[in-house]
């Protein structure tokens, strides 16, 4: 299944078709190894390694600033977890780093060579991976926290020098029983991100409309990328894109 699932995704688009993406896929004794690793390399150095990229600017200004401070509050809260109770967010923080129980974890890296283009071409291979789980009844959580630790994981990985470590991702069943799971992240209005110029907003969708030739060769080339428009409105209610890191998985 996770073959067959990271074959697809491989189709997805990317500028001048580099596909810059190299997968690890860990499991089993390897992941249980990782998780004793990782375990140690919390305690020891639990604000993490030297980092080879930021995750987020080093000044986040409004409002970028309000909504990364907000979802953190709502998942706390979620789980009953004060803001002042600072080991208890550690701990909780620590569990990205157990793959939240989940069977498979998944590492994305990239070549140092590459620029913000090809990165941005790893965000669509990762989603696309990531709808394709949900239509196989499974469930996954991007996992950027672990770009923390570049260091121990790029070894656990044994990645060659030119090859750094962009995100992990932990994939596994839902527990839809947990409280972590009953909440979703606030997102911002259309009117406050999309500007629709030469047409009104109420009539964009009509606007959109073209012609039989053009609408089948649309459907055959997102046929041929096996990334359907019915899959994905499928999807994108199913899958938690939201959950950054709060999405607790059991085994499979």
């Amino acid at each position: 299944m996770i073959r067959r699932v990271l074959a697809t995704a491989g189709r997805a688009p990317s500028g001048g078709n580099l596909q810059p993406w190299h997968v690890h896929v860990v499991g089993g004794e390897g992941l249980a190894r990782l998780k004793h690793i990782m375990r140690e390399r919390i305690a020891d150095a639990p604000g993490g390694e030297d980092i080879e990229y930021n995750i987020y600017p080093p000044s986040l200004h409004s409002p970028y600033r309000e909504r990364r401070f907000q979802v953190g509050e709502d998942l706390y809260r979620s789980i009953g977890i004060a803001r002042e109770d600072r080991p208890g967010r550690l701990a909780q923080f620590a569990r990205n780093f157990t793959f939240f129980d989940a069977p498979l974890a998944l590492f994305c890296t990239v070549d140092r060579h590459m620029g913000p283009p090809q990165w941005s071409d790893l965000g669509m291979f990762l989603q696309t991976v990531m709808l394709l789980l949900r239509e196989e009844g499974l469930h996954s959580c991007a996992q950027e926290c672990c770009a923390q630790y570049p260091k121990t994981i790029g070894a656990f990985l044994d990645l060659p020098d030119e090859r750094m470590l962009f995100s992990g991702m932990a994939i596994g069943y839902e527990d839809t029983g947990a409280a972590i799971n009953q909440w979703r992240a606030q997102r911002t209005p259309l009117d406050e991100f999309a500007q629709f110029i030469g047409i009104s907003s109420s009539s964009a969708a009509r606007s959109g409309r073209f012609g039989r030739h053009e609408r089948e060769r649309s459907v055959r080339c997102t046929r041929k990328a096996q990334v359907s428009k019915t899959r994905f409105a499928r999807c994108r209610h199913a899958m938690r894109v939201d959950a950054k890191i709060t999405v607790p998985l059991k085994q499979m």
